[in-house]
């Protein structure tokens, strides 16, 4: 089993790929997969504990003024931003403002950290801006809820965030252990093992979030390509923006984890609390959203090592 989780670490990329092949051309396993999604992310979230361990991840308390001011301006002042904006236009009420608005308010994905390592950067870092983001979460949603009613009731949303971030820190602590007693001063074998769990782990999260897609590709598919040019332009826009923004600032050692939670946001916690009519004219968005984050490692390593290094 340990070769086989060293051979798909190194193989990452192409795994990504056929997760999200997968999805796509097998919509019955991906319709019986998706009710099993909460299990499957608390058990990748174990799994990315165990292969960074409490020493990478630690720093939070000493890094909470940098963290909580970029927590801020990706989860607050953007959307706000971008709701102003949409106004001015007279294009707030739309289905793509709502999803911009929806993405964009939203914190890291749960995965987050699985990409800082398919991409060679900090998962620690990584884990602490995703934490952060998803604890305070809940404050910076409520201003957003009251200014666009549709995405739902403050108390729907505070027990969605809560109950997430009570996953996140049972997973992680539970990987934490697992780490001290197993795993103490692993090899690099072992290392790469963990990779390879972690990354088959993502690849078989992802065959589940492609069920929405499925449907929408037979009956609409003029609609899934506009909606995954919007997904593909927030989600790539906001992590070369953010890159752009910080490779030449004191917080050039963060750029690249503060990029990935600036493109990589978990709708999710939206969705447990949105009202079906206000859902229904984003549903495909939800889909195609996938589409760029799992895309990442693959399409946008250039745009990393070249605003991080070669910068």
């Amino acid at each position: 089993m340990a070769d086989f989780f060293r051979l798909v670490s190194r193989h990452a990329r192409a795994c990504l790929v056929i997760g999200l092949a997968t999805g796509l051309l097998f919509p019955t396993l991906a319709k019986w997969l998706a009710p099993w999604l909460p299990v499957m992310v608390a058990a990748l979230l174990t799994i990315t504990a165990l292969r960074i361990g409490h020493r990478a991840a630690r720093g939070a308390v000493r890094d909470l003024r940098w963290g909580l001011t970029a927590i801020a301006l990706l989860q607050l002042i953007l959307p706000l931003a971008c709701l102003g904006v949409l106004h001015v236009l007279g294009l707030a009420q739309t289905p793509a403002a709502f999803a911009l608005v929806l993405v964009t308010a939203a914190p890291a994905i749960s995965g987050s950290t699985n990409l800082a390592l398919l991409l060679g950067l900090d998962a620690g870092r990584m884990m602490q801006i995703m934490v952060l983001g998803t604890a305070v979460f809940p404050i910076t949603a409520l201003p957003i809820l009251l200014l666009f009613p549709q995405m739902g009731t403050p108390s729907d949303v505070l027990c969605s965030a809560g109950l997430v971030l009570l996953v996140i820190l049972a997973a992680t602590v539970a990987g934490f252990a697992l780490r001290a007693k197993f795993y103490p001063a692993p090899s690099a074998e072992q290392v790469q093992s963990l990779d390879g769990a972690s990354v088959l782990a993502f690849c078989v999260i992802v065959i589940a979030l492609m069920a929405p897609l499925n449907g929408a590709l037979r009956t609409a598919p003029l609609q899934v390509v506009l909606w995954a040019v919007l997904a593909f332009s927030i989600s790539y826009g906001l992590q070369t923006a953010t890159l752009l923004s910080l490779r030449k600032t004191r917080l050039h050692a963060v750029a690249g984890p503060l990029a990935i939670g600036a493109g990589n946001r978990n709708v999710a916690l939206f969705l447990v609390a949105l009202p079906p009519d206000a859902l229904a004219p984003i549903l495909i968005f939800i889909g195609c959203w996938q589409l760029p984050m799992y895309l990442t490692p693959i399409l946008l390593p250039p745009l990393y090592r070249k605003a991080l290094h070669d910068g």
